[in-house]
């Protein structure tokens, strides 16, 4: 424009696309309003929807209500009132977002899958949850056809409560309703599955997401690095890094996961090569960075090489945070410092840290594999107070978390008849290992 070259529809709509990527949402919506002001085009519901977006954005429902009204009559369609509901949800305004689906109805336009997704999303949590199926049947009942996108957000809910059955049952309604699944399931299911430890099943969905996979997509190669991580083979790490390295731009995460990954191998040299690439090519400004190489350090029990990164993340003006005092805490249980390890673990507890962070996968396999240390001691009474964390992650789901409970009795030599009981009840199904315990531990009865 400056050059004085036409400004034409395809130039704003790539424009708003990457500002809304980069969440730059005033800088969109000064774009919209010189679009609507200046005219370098006919404005269409295209430029209007995304005008009442950022104004939503930025300066709030009620604006973007207000605007609604202003908009030409011809451009208030399906797209304007799409955008509005969806405004709305993004502000957490159900209500007011289902006032308007019912005006979309009473109009004849269609409702959106996306506005459903979105809506699903909003009753994700526990306490919400139970009105999802009630979303689901109005979804029927509009005739909204089912999409991949909302089966991948269901699964996800179900993966994010360690719930591999209702997971998989989700998976069956997918294939029921003859919707194809995508990467994006696959990296669902595989991953689910992996942090399961059911590696023959996660490894028959790794196998399909790599047949599913088109072109070299960032996420769905970091994935694979997790995932074959979790598998233990190596080549397939490399070959994946290898098309990481292809990519116009390789992020900080890439090789955070990459070191991980390697480090769940074993290959703690390969890990320490990549940690010394990621140093000198992206520079170290983060601590997830420093907490990648500490993990592997503590996860083998190198706790000399795990302290000297602990001192070297004070000096790039990066601090520790509650996931680096708790894999310190494991490389000092690893290299048989109890007493130095509970004091880290204490220090760690005085940080805070968010829901996000104590629900995550790498904190709660640390925290069990700090448990499996504690049992092997028989150690019932720490191992009982990291088991809460994990209880109320919903990761206890999972039988070999609660077998680690068990073996801290049996180990301790006390036999509790309740265990049994907390175990089914709290999701987890028993096993042959669990029966194996519970008979040890019966042994010890008073």
């Amino acid at each position: 424009m400056g050059d004085g070259f036409p400004i034409h529809r395809g130039n704003i709509f790539h424009a708003i696309n990457r500002l809304r990527k980069l969440k730059m949402n005033k800088h969109a919506l000064e774009v919209m309003e010189w679009v609507i002001r200046e005219k370098p085009y006919r404005p269409k519901e295209l430029d209007y929807s995304y005008l009442l977006e950022f104004t939503a954005k930025v300066h709030g429902i009620s604006q973007g209500e207000k605007l609604f009204s202003c908009v030409p009559t011809e451009f208030q369609n399906e797209l304007l009132y799409t955008n509005l509901v969806i405004a709305c949800l993004d502000k957490g305004a159900i209500s007011l977002s289902l006032a308007y689906m019912k005006k979309m109805r009473e109009l004849g336009h269609p409702i959106s899958h996306l506005v459903f997704n979105r809506l699903i999303i909003l009753h994700s949590s526990a306490r919400r949850k139970k009105f999802i199926p009630q979303i689901l049947t109005q979804m029927r009942a509009d005739k909204v056809a089912p999409h991949v996108s909302t089966f991948n957000i269901l699964m996800k809910i179900e993966t994010n409560e360690y719930n591999i059955e209702g997971l998989m049952k989700v998976f069956g309604d997918m294939k029921r309703a003859k919707v194809e699944p995508s990467e994006i399931s696959y990296c669902i299911i595989a991953s689910a599955h992996a942090v399961a430890r059911l590696y023959t099943v996660a490894e028959a969905y790794v196998e399909a997401l790599e047949n599913s996979v088109t072109g070299n997509n960032w996420s769905t190669l970091d994935i694979l690095t997790m995932l074959y991580g979790y598998l233990g083979k190596e080549k397939e790490i490399e070959r994946i890094w290898a098309n990481v390295q292809d990519l116009p731009h390789v992020r900080s995460k890439s090789y955070v996961l990459a070191i991980e990954a390697f480090g769940r191998c074993g290959l703690v040299d390969r890990a320490e090569e990549l940690w010394l690439e990621m140093k000198s090519k992206k520079g170290l400004n983060s601590t997830e960075q420093f907490n990648s190489i500490l993990s592997v350090y503590c996860k083998h029990g190198f706790i000399k090489k795990a302290s000297a990164i602990y001192r070297e993340i004070g000096t790039n003006e990066c601090k520790p945070n509650a996931i680096t005092y708790r894999h310190l805490a494991l490389g000092c249980l690893k290299a048989g410092l109890v007493d130095e390890a509970v004091k880290t673990l204490e220090m760690g507890m005085n940080l805070t840290a968010s829901n996000n962070v104590r629900n995550s996968t790498p904190w709660l396999e640390t925290t069990l594999s700090i448990i499996e240390m504690f049992a092997e001691k028989g150690d019932v009474e720490k191992a009982e107070k990291l088991f809460e964390e994990l209880k109320k992650a919903k990761y206890t789901r999972h039988t070999f978390v609660f077998n680690t409970l068990i073996k801290a009795y049996a180990k301790a030599k006390i036999y509790d008849p309740n265990l049994l009981k907390r175990m089914i009840l709290g999701g987890a199904r028993p096993d042959a290992e669990t029966y194996s315990l519970m008979k040890l531990a019966e042994q010890f009865q008073a």
